[in-house]
């Protein structure tokens, strides 16, 4: 049987993608209020299991199962391609979900149940019975929990040896929340494949302008209430912060709603980037709490 090259691998498991979980686990650590020249193993293991490892498993498993839609939206992709032979994309999918659980077991029991979360709706979201992204309301929910609140969570349990503060998780919830329209966002460029092959993306359930003002609603509304929180507690100035950078995403998203199909790639580089500045606002507020 042919083997994949070391590249088709590398863009099934789709580096790009792990910017968020990484992202949301240094977000996590911060928030800890644990300084990270004490536990600084635990970080970069931490880091290397939320984006390469748990990440990478969950779009090695998506492709797969989407190979079918890909071979329509995106047939250039290492599976419909045949750059990926065979049976390969699965082989991929499972020993990289193994290799994952064994990562984890390294941060403890808290890493270890986070990712089995996290595995668990990967392949729930792609693989049949459940394949939750056939319906853009479950399948959205899921990602945007493994993205965000998951590895955040995840962070701040391991950093502390303990269960995180109550107000670490509400900050990491809310961002999960508004991680539901990011995902929305990917849904514009599949719309044709998605009705052929029955997948009810919010576009294709909603209509391509009416799921484009939901995402954004989605996005803007828990960041409006993170800044109403982190004011509440008196972490004024970085309040002030997470306001200032979502009166610039509300002017970004005037421009995306105008065509977004189009403006979805354009939004998720611009808008999406200043979202997650935000998350990082909230996480140094959070330490200046601890």
């Amino acid at each position: 049987m042919d083997r994949p090259a070391f590249s088709s691998v590398l863009e099934l498991l789709k580096p790009i993608t792990w910017f968020a979980p990484m992202w949301a686990y240094g977000c996590g650590v911060i928030s800890s209020g644990i300084p990270d020249s004490s536990r600084w193993p635990l970080l970069l293991v931490g880091v290397v299991l939320s984006g390469p490892m748990v990440c990478g498993a969950s779009q090695a498993v998506n492709d797969w199962y989407d190979r079918h839609v890909d071979a329509i939206n995106q047939p250039e992709r290492p599976i419909p391609s045949g750059r990926i032979p065979g049976s390969w994309g699965l082989y991929i999918a499972i020993i990289w979900t193994l290799l994952s659980l064994l990562v984890a077991s390294v941060l403890g029991p808290w890493g270890l149940a986070a990712a089995v979360v996290a595995l668990l709706f990967a392949w729930a979201y792609s693989a049949p019975p459940f394949r939750l992204k056939e319906n853009g309301w479950w399948g959205n929910t899921a990602v945007a929990i493994c993205y965000e609140g998951v590895p955040w969570f995840t962070a701040a349990a391991v950093m502390a040896a303990a269960f995180p503060d109550w107000r670490v998780i509400t900050i990491a919830a809310l961002y999960s929340i508004g991680a539901h329209g990011i995902m929305t966002l990917n849904d514009f460029k599949a719309v044709e494949g998605d009705i052929q092959m029955g997948v009810r993306s919010l576009p294709v359930q909603l209509g391509v302008d009416r799921a484009a003002r939901f995402a954004c609603a989605v996005m803007a509304v828990p960041q409006i209430i993170v800044a109403g929180v982190l004011a509440y507690w008196g972490f004024g100035y970085f309040a002030l912060g997470v306001a200032a950078l979502l009166l610039v995403q509300l002017r970004l998203m005037a421009t995306f709603l105008k065509n977004p199909r189009e403006k979805a790639p354009w939004y998720n580089a611009t808008g999406t980037s200043l979202y997650v500045l935000g998350m990082l606002v909230s996480a140094f507020a959070l330490y200046q709490s601890q």
